[in-house]
């Protein structure tokens, strides 16, 4: 009850007055905001719609988060045909991204965490138990779950050894709501330790992996049969993909490209702008322009051996990995590196930078041989002319980097095991 108290009238007001302020500076906050004005009744529509049938509500901060329960959601719609699937999000991008997922029944932002909202969005779905991914855990939503005895997992969880969590008021407020939780599933033993200083008595605790690693396989599988570029296009040529790059890694990354192509005439580079707007893709033709031939994706018709293709499309990124010698994963010059699983599932080395430590994925990698941490230009181009020009190396990074994705697989079997125990216990 204290914690209750305290939640609801000491940090829910802070909160709400921090995202009433940031909507006036914040877009994302503002659309936020704005795209739960009429959450309840459109979701309340949207499930008297749906035919009989138990709801599992999926629930995910964002959109990174969401790629890991599409696996779990696939295997379950095979196995239950008739479940139907509910997904919410904090965020607004992960919504946007993912309003026209065809695997689910419903798609919707979580509402504001207050007693009277989170009572109504129980009460309209009457959800047969909630999936949260990784971490995004509201406190009055775990608690009307736990009052309705509705099971409540979290997949894919994780926790280092000096998170706030572990903190001595935070640790008591945490241990108190997980344990109200049905279990939780971690990525890795050392995750599952520091579950494990709670001191929890009721949930089960146990390592069964990622789900994303079974979602990369899978999109890798959906990749292969995508055929972007002819066949001419790449014949005879190294590829090199830049992948989700943000001006500081091209800052990093353009001179040695430029150094680069003086000694492989042959090489093809393939640059994927995280947000490839028209400023952002004007500035990288206007440092390409003096020193290597470029063109853009989108006037791929009037191809003529250019050194460079800018993407200037989204969507596709996963499927020119394929083509890829040697794959760059930006980010890591920036705020953290990106997704470096999709390129590690087609057997390519895999080069980041030095902002790379938000990815277990990516120190692991590097600690096996598959991954490569770069941390100027000098680094960049030592590593790059390297594995462009030995075979040998490049082939056996790139054995590491798919062997490590493929071991890591089944974390979506395991977890749909728990669930199905819990829901039918």
């Amino acid at each position: 009850m204290l914690w209750k108290l305290l939640y609801n009238f000491t940090v829910l007001p802070l909160l709400f007055l921090i995202f009433h302020i940031g909507k006036l500076f914040n877009n994302k906050i503002k659309q936020g905001i704005e795209g739960r004005v009429a959450l309840f009744e459109t979701l309340k529509k949207k499930n008297s719609s749906l035919a009989e049938g138990m709801r599992y509500w999926f629930h995910a901060s964002s959109l990174g988060e969401f790629e890991q329960a599409k696996p779990v959601i696939a295997a379950l719609k095979e196995k239950h045909p008739d479940i139907k699937i509910v997904v919410t999000f904090f965020s607004p991008s992960g919504y946007e991204n993912s309003k026209n997922y065809k695997l689910a029944d419903i798609i919707s932002y979580i509402p504001f965490d207050t007693p009277w909202n989170v009572r109504r969005f129980v009460e309209i779905l009457r959800p047969a138990a909630a999936i949260i991914l990784r971490y995004d855990v509201w406190p009055n939503m775990i608690w009307e779950l736990h009052k309705r005895s509705i099971p409540v997992l979290i997949v894919n969880a994780t926790m280092a050894d000096g998170s706030p969590r572990l903190l001595f008021l935070l640790k008591q407020f945490h241990r108190q709501l997980y344990n109200l939780f049905s279990a939780i599933l971690t990525v890795t033993d050392s995750d599952l330790r520091a579950f494990q200083r709670f001191g929890l008595s009721k949930p089960e605790l146990k390592a069964i992996g990622d789900t994303r690693f079974d979602q990369v396989v899978k999109r890798s599988l959906d990749a292969r049969q995508k055929q972007i570029f002819s066949d001419s296009i790449t014949h005879g040529k190294k590829v090199f993909v830049v992948g989700q790059s943000w001006g500081e890694d091209e800052e990093v990354l353009l001179p040695v490209l430029f150094k680069v192509l003086q000694q492989e005439p042959s090489l093809l580079t393939i640059i994927v702008p995280h947000e490839p707007t028209e400023e952002h893709l004007d500035q990288l033709e206007n440092n390409l322009k003096e020193n290597c031939s470029f063109i853009r994706f989108s006037e791929m018709n009037h191809y003529n051996n250019e050194q460079v293709i800018l993407i200037d499309s989204i969507g596709i990124l996963v499927a020119l990995y394929k083509y890829a010698h040697v794959v760059y994963v930006g980010g890591s010059f920036r705020q953290g590196v990106h997704n470096v699983l999709e390129p590690a599932i087609f057997g390519v080395p895999v080069l980041y930078g030095p902002k790379h430590t938000n990815s277990q994925e990516a120190a692991a990698l590097a600690k096996r041989g598959g991954g490569f941490v770069v941390q100027d230009e000098r680094d960049l181009y030592r590593l790059l002319r390297t594995l462009l020009e030995n075979e040998e190396r490049r082939l056996q990074a790139g054995s590491v980097s798919r062997s490590y994705v493929q071991e890591n697989c089944g974390a979506t079997d395991r977890f749909l095991r728990y669930l199905e125990q819990h829901i039918t216990s």
